[in-house]
């Protein structure tokens, strides 16, 4: 009898599959680089205890250089308007550095400088001590756009970091980059920032002009 010519259709064997997909899902996972923002790196400071006062800090007028940034992101800095913050870094930079009365410490600080930072002490008795006393102040209100505040925060933060860098003979990216990871990195980070804090003082906000 001649055998039949019909034969049963062939399967495919899918038995593996689920493994090599969960394999692929593996392999992704691993390889792909995710972005991340990491938002304004700060230190913040300590948690205050609520037994123990604030401590009471006289501040000179003279020595605090007030940003003002309304709702409609205009700008008043040292009472002057301003529609937007361009130059305000050279600004900040010359008040930071004016060493209009300096006491022993300052003038110490003042013969360590370069005679390219000592050229743009410009003494005006009417701004900052010197720069152990100068306060760079920024105030906002509910109302202010983040693009405008982080644009003046980081001005303010260009100002000394400009310093640090022309202080130690490099270029403000150069220094920003510096990692503190050895010992000659890090011996320059703190020549750069030695008897200048980056005193930046973030206010708290007005509640007027947003929600």
């Amino acid at each position: 009898m001649a055998r039949s010519k019909n034969r049963g259709s062939q399967e495919v064997n899918a038995g593996s599959m689920a493994d090599i997909a969960f394999l692929l899902l593996i392999f992704f996972l691993v390889t792909t680089t995710m972005a991340s923002d990491k938002g304004i790196l700060n230190i913040l400071p300590p948690k205050l205890d609520p037994n123990v006062p604030p401590p009471d800090i006289q501040k000179n007028e003279r020595n605090i250089y007030n940003i003002l940034i309304n709702a409609n992101d205009d700008l008043l800095v040292e009472g002057e308007y301003r529609r937007n913050a361009e130059g305000l870094d050279v600004e900040i930079k010359e008040f930071v550095l004016n060493f209009g009365l300096p006491d022993d410490d300052a003038r110490a600080l003042y013969q360590t400088l370069p005679a390219s930072l000592q050229a743009q002490s410009m003494k005006k008795p009417e701004s900052s001590d010197h720069p152990g006393e100068a306060v760079i102040s920024i105030k906002t209100n509910r109302g202010t756009s983040y693009e405008v505040y982080l644009e003046v925060f980081d001005m303010a933060k260009k100002a000394y970091f400009d310093i640090y860098a022309e202080r130690v003979g490099l270029t403000s990216d150069e220094y920003r980059k510096l990692t503190g990871d050895d010992e000659a990195t890090q011996a320059l980070l703190d020549r750069g920032k030695q008897g200048i804090p980056m005193a930046i003082s973030i206010a708290e906000p007005d509640k007027i002009g947003g929600n």
